[in-house]
């Protein structure tokens, strides 16, 4: 308290010094009218008109008012020197606009809700530039960038970072074309230096990784795989019969020498952002009881005193890293509270923990010690360019695991057993592709941690087990399952190559226990990732197939908590995402389900969970923010949009965000009618709440064999065929993408 208490004296001080300065040189900006206080009286509700106002702090506004908010065109001077000028409504700029820092960088362009949102270029102080797409204050989308020392980007940008497809070039003439990712060169690209030496190859992070080949210009060229640790590079150079050719290159000379001058410039750091700057205007919100309150998102934890509210932004400087937005945290005022969905909420985590005496301890031991042994097991370097034979069928590894050890296994109290790994370097590769470190994954399947069992097995009659820190769920398989899973292997592990963004299931290993003795029980599985590993409150779950007959819950609205899966007609919300974000997720969805038909695959969903956001502002149209815990009596705490927008700046939760993980969306109430059974998308309420989504594409182990078809034709006898699931997967695909395109939909 006394580090904010001080922190707002420092504010007002500055404030108060640089007012008497900041009217002089507002009065040579705007043009000789009368000034008005903010306080003077207003017009009637809608009236717009065109006013000049002095704010207590001294920042001035001149342009249209309406609502005792700047509604249309406005100029705005703040008293440390930032100034914008453009479209504004109700209060925030909104639309085409210019905003100034004192330091004479510019954005001219597109703004949302306070933020650079849209077209616009940035010109620094530097004299650097960015032309292209932002959301949210993040270069976002296709942009073009020339920096102050000379060098150009031009291609994909997400979150402020180049990603995705690009061109650099330095200003010593190399340049680099291909894959990026987090600013850094990553997937497949050429580099081409000046003196006409090129590298074409794989990437990561910044430097050749795998398979490529070094070309000089007078036709020699070296081919092979790449690693910045030399025991790992190998390969084979090809002098091209010219008497210079140097057979002793060392191919470590292009890590130590030729990338030496091919660094990426960071770039101009902006100040302090647009939205940052907006102020509270009076009648926006009202102050609280002058009580010290604490809210929490479920990570993050910020406070606020009612006193501040006369502090109308921040001046250049006086925000930091770690308090953005003190001197500007204000609670919002509603007339409408809309009531809060009540949520029974879990008193502990979800299933059963599996100790000694449970019926299927021993598997648990087996499934420990078999990961045990595949995952510590020696093996070679991993090189992401599998050789056709890692995909075969016949690729298997079988070991015995006695009770009192072997050579290459330890003793163990459980039952004698044998363990099968198919295709094991593939999923080796895998969850190399998919970033999983290998004594991680030990530590969360095998270590002292017990796994859990979920309370009931599927449809299918598989079995779920999580591990204790909820990163990998484990499913029991039929063998025409496991079947589907080796067929489609190579296809998949193309697809998840290809597409980093890929929404369909991860999967880690696929593996058999086979029980000795007079049982011979074989029991295969295969580890996935959790989609729901978060930590925050999963408050609704639904499974989507885009399918009416069957796709309800059978259990009563009394019995519905957070850990039951809702199906199709339960589903009473559509989601809103930002242009690009929804650009993206219709493109991922186009391909996984492409990749799907092609497989002959069907029967698969949209697994959806989300978490409401208890950080909110109620508008009568607009995002009202349930706790998710039923506290929602009218003390319930609230912040002001701008706090939220700051929550939103917060970097370790937009680097955390990916398609299907950790997004911010709104979802909007939808309501059936009563005269259409079988609607699967409501009609929308006007009623949004701020959530944050998690989903994937799961059960795509299913192909349209002939016990599916045989239930296609007897159910088309019974019922609708356009609303039973079991369809052929072309129609499938086709059914699930218009359905899944009206659920999602852009936030326009």
């Amino acid at each position: 308290m006394s580090k904010k208490l001080g922190f707002r004296k420092a504010l007002e001080t500055k404030v108060k010094k640089s007012q008497a300065a900041a009217k002089k040189k507002a009065i040579s900006i705007f043009t000789a009218m009368s000034v008005a206080h903010v306080d003077d009286e207003e017009p009637g509700p809608g009236e717009v008109r065109h006013v000049e106002k002095l704010l207590p702090k001294g920042d001035f506004y001149r342009g249209q008012w309406c609502d005792n908010l700047p509604h249309g065109n406005g100029k705005f001077l703040w008293t440390d020197g930032c100034m914008y000028v453009g479209e504004w409504f109700k209060g925030k700029t909104m639309g085409k606009g210019k905003f100034s820092w004192p330091s004479g960088a510019t954005y001219e362009g597109e703004f949302k809700s306070g933020f650079m949102d849209g077209k616009g270029t940035y010109t620094g102080s530097s004299g650097e530039t960015y032309k292209g797409y932002w959301v949210m204050n993040f270069k976002h989308g296709q942009g073009t960038k020339s920096y102050a020392n000379g060098d150009y980007y031009e291609g994909e940008w997400r979150r402020g970072f180049q990603e995705g497809h690009g061109r650099y070039q330095w200003k010593n003439g190399n340049h680099y074309i291909g894959q990026w990712r987090n600013a850094l060169m990553n997937g497949n690209g050429t580099m081409i230096w000046s003196n006409g030496n090129r590298y074409d190859g794989f990437w990561e992070d910044g430097f050749p990784k795998g398979n490529g080949n070094f070309r000089w210009a007078d036709g020699s060229f070296y081919v092979g795989v790449w690693s910045k640790d030399g025991k790992e590079q190998n390969g084979t150079f090809y002098p091209s019969g010219s008497p210079t050719g140097n057979l002793d290159w060392d191919p470590q000379k292009v890590f130590l020498e030729d990338l030496k001058d091919c660094k990426i410039c960071p770039g101009e750091k902006v100040s302090i952002l647009p939205s940052q700057k907006m102020p509270h205007w009076p009648g926006m919100g009202k102050g609280n009881d002058g009580k010290h309150r604490k809210i929490s998102d479920g990570r993050l934890n910020y406070s606020w005193d009612s006193d501040m509210n006369d502090v109308s932004a921040a001046s250049e400087g006086d925000l930091r890293d770690g308090d953005e937005g003190v001197g500007n945290l204000h609670l919002e005022a509603s007339d409408t509270r809309g009531s809060c969905p009540q949520f029974k909420m879990p008193m502990k985590k979800q299933g059963q923990t599996i100790s000694k005496g449970h019926k299927n301890y021993d598997l648990m031991l087996n499934l420990q010690l078999g990961i045990r042994h595949s995952v510590g097991r020696p093996a070679p370097a991993i090189s992401l360019n599998l050789k056709s034979s890692a995909f075969d069928p016949k690729e298997k590894v079988w070991t015995k695991f006695p009770p009192e050890g072997s050579k290459h296994t330890p003793p163990h109290q459980s039952c004698d057993f044998k363990w099968k790994d198919y295709c094991p370097v593939v999923f080796r590769t895998l969850r190399k592709l998919f970033n999983v470190d290998a004594a991680d994954y030990m530590i969360s399947i095998c270590g002292n941690d017990a796994l859990r069992e979920l309370s009931s097995p599927g449809k299918s009659g598989s079995f779920f087990y999580l591990t204790n820190d909820d990163r990998y769920m484990i499913k029991t398989m039929k063998k025409a399952e496991v079947k589907v899973l080796i067929r489609m292997l190579p296809a998949y592990y193309n697809h998840v190559r290809s597409f980093e963004n890929t929404l369909v299931t991860k999967f880690y290993g696929l593996h058999c226990v086979k029980l000795t003795g007079a049982a011979q029980k074989k029991v295969r599985f295969v580890i996935m990732g959790n989609l729901f590993c978060t930590d925050y409150v999963i408050h609704r779950r639904f499974d989507l197939k885009g399918s009416s007959h069957g796709r309800t819950t059978a259990k009563p609205e009394s019995e519905i908590d957070p850990t039951t899966t809702l199906k199709d007609l339960d589903l009473n919300y559509i989601f809103r995402f930002q242009k690009l974000w929804f650009d993206e997720f219709c493109r991922q969805v186009d391909r996984d389900c492409e990749f799907l038909e092609q497989e002959r695959i069907m029967d698969y969903s949209l697994l959806i969970g989300f978490h409401f956001r208890e950080v909110s502002t109620p508008r009568t149209s607009g995002v009202r923010t349930p706790t998710g815990n039923g506290d929602c009596e009218n003390g319930a705490p609230r912040l002001s949009q701008a706090d939220k927008d700051q929550l939103l700046m917060d970097p370790s939760w937009w680097s955390s965000i990916k398609l299907g993980i950790n997004m911010p969306a709104r979802a909007e109430k939808t309501v059936r009618r009563s005269d259409c059974e079988a609607q699967l998308v409501g009609e929308p309420t006007g009623v949004l709440y701020d959530v944050i989504l998690f989903f994937g594409i799961i059960d795509i182990l299913q192909d349209y064999d002939i016990s599916k078809k045989l239930e296609h034709a007897y159910k088309s006898m019974h019922y609708d065929p356009t609303s039973i699931s079991a369809v052929d997967p072309k129609q499938y695909s086709k059914r699930f993408r218009d359905f899944i395109f009206k659920v999602f939909v852009e936030d326009t």
